[in-house]
């Protein structure tokens, strides 16, 4: 659900509104003439399904809708109405959408409905448009892609705080009649399967555990890069059913379980998806959370497919907490790594790798092991062998893609680079909450979409623009340059 701390009327709106304009609202604009060409980046396919003959003008142009659509996004204006109301008040915003009147509110909801997926393919192509520009700036950033899920929520009674907190009250109500211990968690893991799956109003809402919270609503997958830049957004929906038959999955009542099993099961489809979209693209590293520590996935990631290539070089994903390894003559901890057999928390350490056949291996040894001349010594008052150079270990990266990734598990580098994934957690927060996606009220599943890739759009033009000011520090937020 929504919360405002304070009631607004129609008089704070219109003070604030012509406060943003006197203020900030020039530059803004000048920075978006001088910088930016919309009509440049409008695919012809979206220009001709726009202007095809419906019988009768459109009363605004298509770069007119997008202009003011975009610019309802960078400045978190969270209703189309309040858009209405700022075209009307400012002539200067107006003339630089080119709108001579201002379409009514049932317009700009059908021209979301109508034009939904050629939006989608406009986002497509500036994600081609700003690949070369993500990778000037930072190309170690650029070519690593993180992946996660959420939802945007419906505006349905569902979602009501009441709603659920009353059934919370019942199921506390009948324990305590019945003289049943129950703890808070048994509660709400009751509550969240006693819910109906669906929206009495739309059976396209799901019920899901996101953002922390039970909700109703419609959920997405999201990539970007290293940069924190979207590369692909798309929504699971029963066209994405459709393509992806492997992607159906039975909701099993259990929360965490159900958004982790959602999240692994969406990965392939959706980076298959997005490569087929964009083949010449190629990434070095990926960066996910434990929901993606699975074999089959670590084996589509990094295996090397029929061309000899693989998808990534390197996987940064932590492990679930459960054992690697049962060999206790050489027991390795849940990075991966060797340790010594009588002191588990003694990890030995990389003495470099070599070829073994045509298997390559990496070597460790005792870490208390020290070089003398050409050879080691161990100095260790309890040895675990009977070598005098101390324990000696093996690991064979290509037999175990899960605790070998490309990358070794708990070093420096692992640690420095993980901190990495969460850009696409800021990123959602930034289209849902600076785009004023969160506060959007309709349960429509094609407005809903098209808020998403305006929302997304509104992001890539950001780092158009920043690249073309020479100031590349501001491609997250385009409020920055307009102040």
């Amino acid at each position: 659900m929504l919360y405002y701390e304070n009631q607004l009327n129609l008089g704070d709106i219109y003070q604030e509104c012509s406060q943003m304009f006197a203020e900030q609202k020039p530059e803004f604009l000048q920075i978006m003439s001088e910088y930016l060409d919309i009509e440049k980046y409008i695919p012809y396919s979206f220009k001709k399904a726009f202007y095809a003959n419906t019988g009768r003008p459109r009363s605004c142009s298509l770069y007119g809708y997008l202009s003011a659509l975009i610019f309802q996004k960078i400045f978190n204006i969270t209703s189309d109405t309040l858009l209405i109301l700022i075209l009307k008040i400012s002539s200067e915003l107006r003339h630089f959408c080119g709108i001579d009147r201002v379409p009514d509110n049932s317009k700009w909801t059908r021209f979301k409905q109508d034009f939904c997926d050629y939006l989608k393919e406009m986002f497509i192509a500036l994600v081609d448009v700003t690949e070369p520009i993500c990778q000037a700036i930072n190309p170690q950033l650029a070519n690593m892609i993180s992946y996660d899920t959420s939802c945007v929520e419906s505006y349905v009674s569902e979602n009501n705080d009441k709603y659920i907190n009353a059934t919370i009250r019942r199921l506390k109500a009948y324990f305590k009649a019945m003289n049943i211990d129950k703890s808070e968690n048994d509660i709400y893991s009751i509550a969240y399967k006693s819910m109906p799956k669906t929206a009495q109003s739309d059976s396209s809402i799901k019920k899901m555990y996101a953002n922390g919270h039970f909700c109703y609503g419609r959920k997405f997958g999201i990539i970007t890069n290293g940069l924190g830049i979207p590369r692909h957004i798309d929504f699971f929906d029963e066209q994405f059913k459709q393509n992806h038959a492997d992607f159906i999955f039975e909701d099993t009542d259990e929360p965490d379980y159900d958004k982790t099993l959602a999240d692994s099961k969406s990965l392939i489809p959706m980076l298959s998806d997005f490569y087929a979209i964009h083949p010449e693209f190629k990434h070095d590293d990926f960066l996910g959370d434990a929901a993606f520590d699975a074999v089959y996935i670590y084996e589509y990631l990094l295996k090397e497919n029929s061309n000899n290539v693989s998808l990534f070089n390197r996987a940064f994903i932590p492990l679930n907490s459960r054992a690697t390894s049962n060999n206790e003559k050489c027991p390795i901890n849940e990075d991966g790594i060797p340790v010594c057999p009588k002191d588990n928390s003694l990890k030995l350490i990389s003495n470099g790798h070599d070829q073994h056949g045509k298997i390559l291996r990496h070597k460790w040894v005792c870490p208390k092991s020290k070089r003398k001349g050409t050879k080691l010594i161990c100095s260790c008052e309890n040895p675990c062998t009977d070598s005098k150079y101390g324990k000696v270990a093996y690991t064979y990266p290509s037999k175990d893609l899960r605790l070998y990734p490309g990358t070794t598990r708990g070093t420096d580098e692992w640690n420095k680079l993980y901190k990495i994934r969460g850009v696409v957690e800021q990123s959602i927060n930034h289209i849902k909450s600076n785009m004023g996606i969160a506060s959007r009220k309709t349960r429509n599943a094609k407005t809903t979409k098209a808020d998403v890739f305006l929302a997304g759009i509104s992001q890539l033009f950001t780092v158009i623009i920043a690249n073309a000011m020479a100031k590349p520090q501001y491609i997250r937020s385009l409020k920055k340059l307009a102040c």
